[in-house]
């Protein structure tokens, strides 16, 4: 079952926060610390109670699963822009030990059901370079290049 989160699913989306955090110092120990905690409790209680940062687990058992952190985006009509509402995924992951059984899929639908709700025009998300099992994964549920985003290490 895949349902809004509420402050008692804390502990669990901590672990799964401290996966995903695992990964990126894996990938960028220049930008992340391994076993660092991206939100505090107060910032990730008050997350969970924002309307505009809905926060969906995959639930079974009792048990969190898997996650998608989203942030409701609305682009206004300015200079060339038409005026459109994203749903961006800023965060989705699957416990190490559920991959491969459709959990992510299933969240990454419901992502799509509730953007096509609310009448979002597109859900959009960032992949970090290197990480390249999520770029297939987004890849094989159909999304595709936005933009690409660039940088210089000075």
């Amino acid at each position: 079952m895949i349902r809004r989160a509420k402050r008692a699913d804390m502990p669990d989306l901590d672990r799964l926060l401290y996966e995903v955090n695992h990964i990126h110092a894996g990938l960028r120990p220049d930008l992340f610390r391994d076993g660092g905690k991206k939100y505090t409790d107060e910032e990730l209680a008050a997350l969970l109670a924002d309307e505009n940062r809905p926060v969906f687990v995959f639930e079974e058992d009792g048990k969190i699963f898997g996650y998608a952190f989203c942030i409701l985006v609305n682009h206004g009509k300015e200079g060339s822009t038409t005026g459109y509402r994203t749903v961006y995924i800023d965060d989705l992951c699957v416990d190490p030990a559920s991959r491969g059984r459709g959990v992510g899929r299933a969240l990454y639908r419901h992502v799509l059901d509730f953007a096509r709700g609310i009448g979002a025009y597109n859900v959009t998300l960032n992949v970090w370079a290197g990480n390249e099992s999520a770029r297939r994964f987004y890849e094989s549920v159909g999304m595709q290049v936005q933009k690409l985003g660039m940088e210089t290490i000075l």
